[in-house]
């Protein structure tokens, strides 16, 4: 049997303790199909003992930065005072040098200046919290901020906005790792949602409605009935009982995105799901997603993953 997974989270001097709760609960409930921990997680701080989180409450650490040298993936959580960082202290800068070399690099929101500072996030895409943006583009310019996303990934070192978001980073981890059907049973477990995409828009000026009295949420719920077919926009307004163009701000707003991009996002979900869940062939994952044939499939499934469906299905099954 392969060993777990290991997470190693650091923590620093008034750590927000709710984000060091997120990396712990979302890996600690992956489970295979017959019930082993897919990871080991464990927190580490620059000096093993207690450290002073942003509450009134402390943490009792007993992992010294060693820890880091074993990690396959280290994430960093926030602090309450990151804004104010420049430079990392000698200290710090050693411990994040002990990282094993490939291990996964993860920072939940101004985490992120950490990332910076140590200069891992120079010429590769980043976010953080929305309200720290402008001070951190002044501060690390060699960074490609992107200030509007919930979370981004570049070629395994990924930031996150705020709390909410790094909760959907590390499910984008664990269904890197393990696919589609462990991380939506993880968010199940924690009653959130399976998915959003790392594109999606910080700031949505209200929650998702219920699908029962939102016109957009409607529109969802019809096209995830209906993905076999093709899906216009025109469809989609009338399941809504609203115009096109109504329909089109409507989305933007409530999920950040367009319409179109949302059903094409739901169609490549659906049918990695399958891929990973069913013994369907590629021709009857892509018939059932709206694909029409298994070349159109293949087509969308290489422009945005860069495998193809029979690739993807042996990396979750082995086949």
């Amino acid at each position: 049997m392969p060993l777990p997974h290991r997470v190693a989270v650091l923590v620093r001097d008034g750590v927000l303790a709710m984000e060091l709760g997120i990396a712990h609960r979302i890996f600690g409930q992956a489970r295979d199909a017959d019930g082993a921990r897919l990871y080991e997680v464990a927190t580490c701080a620059v000096r093993p003992g207690t450290v002073r989180t942003d509450g009134d409450v402390g943490l009792t650490v007993e992992h010294g930065p060693d820890l880091l040298a074993a990690a396959d993936t280290v994430v960093v959580p926030a602090t309450d005072a990151d804004d104010t960082l420049t430079a990392l202290d000698p200290e710090l800068e050693d411990a994040l040098a002990r990282r094993r070399p490939g291990a996964r690099l993860a920072s939940i929101c101004t985490g992120s200046f950490v990332l910076a500072a140590a200069g891992l996030l120079d010429g590769r895409r980043a976010t953080t919290h929305w309200r720290s943006s402008t001070v951190f583009a002044e501060r690390f310019p060699a960074v490609a901020l992107q200030p509007d996303v919930l979370y981004t990934d570049d070629d395994g070192v990924l930031t996150s906005a705020g709390v909410a978001s790094g909760i959907d980073l590390c499910l984008h981890m664990v269904r890197q790792d393990h696919g589609a059907a462990v991380a939506n049973e993880v968010a199940r477990l924690a009653v959130v949602p399976p998915h959003r995409d790392g594109g999606q828009a910080q700031f949505i000026r209200r929650p998702l409605p219920d699908t029962d009295v939102s016109p957009t949420g409607r529109a969802r719920q019809w096209a995830v009935d209906h993905l076999e077919r093709p899906i216009t926009l025109a469809d989609l307004a009338a399941a809504a009982g609203t115009s096109t163009r109504t329909l089109t701000r409507r989305f933007r707003e409530e999920t950040g995105t367009s319409p179109t991009q949302w059903v094409a996002r739901r169609r490549l979900e659906s049918a990695c799901e399958l891929l990973e869940t069913s013994d369907l062939t590629v021709e009857e994952v892509a018939a059932r997603c709206g694909y029409g044939t298994a070349a159109s499939l293949r087509l969308h499934m290489r422009e945005v993953l860069g495998v193809s469906p029979r690739a993807y299905r042996r990396t979750f099954l082995g086949v």
